[in-house]
């Protein structure tokens, strides 16, 4: 009789094999991945101040300005307690005013430096200071 010899289980040789193989692709695909996380969260910046400054121009037809740099982007949610306007109709915008994508709140002034005659709407990218490149540039409503 003839003896067939069954395996049940993988060898240490295989195992190891496998994790050299897992982390290599591993070294591969996360800095491509991290890449894209900066890159998303610049293009959603981009678009809450886009989101935001039609906000602003709706409150400024109805109110007849821009909500005074005390008032802030709040105005936009709830009525201002400081100089209330006359004809503000409703919330515009859908909910509170978010932060940031990097948690810090947006910076507004009206009148603004770039635009005295409207607003300055931006954030200072990851490293929450001005100026910058890359995750760290600011994304501003005026360019």
């Amino acid at each position: 009789m003839i003896r067939v010899s069954r395996r049940s289980a993988f060898t240490l040789l295989e195992v190891l094999v496998v994790i050299v193989v897992i982390a290599l692709l591993a070294t591969f695909v996360a800095p491509n991945l991290f890449r894209n996380v900066g890159d998303a969260k610049t293009a959603t910046a981009k678009a809450q101040i886009e989101s935001l400054s039609t906000a602003l121009d709706t409150y400024r037809l109805d109110n007849g300005r821009y909500p005074s740099t005390a008032q802030g982007l709040a105005a936009l949610w709830q009525k201002p307690t400081i100089d209330p306007p006359a004809n503000w109709r409703e919330p515009y915008v859908r909910k509170a005013i978010p932060d940031d994508p990097w948690g810090r709140p947006y910076v507004y002034l009206a009148p603004g430096k770039a635009n005295p005659s409207g607003f300055d709407l931006a954030t200072y990218g990851a490293d929450g200071q001005p100026g910058g490149d890359g995750e760290n540039a600011d994304v501003l409503s005026w360019k």
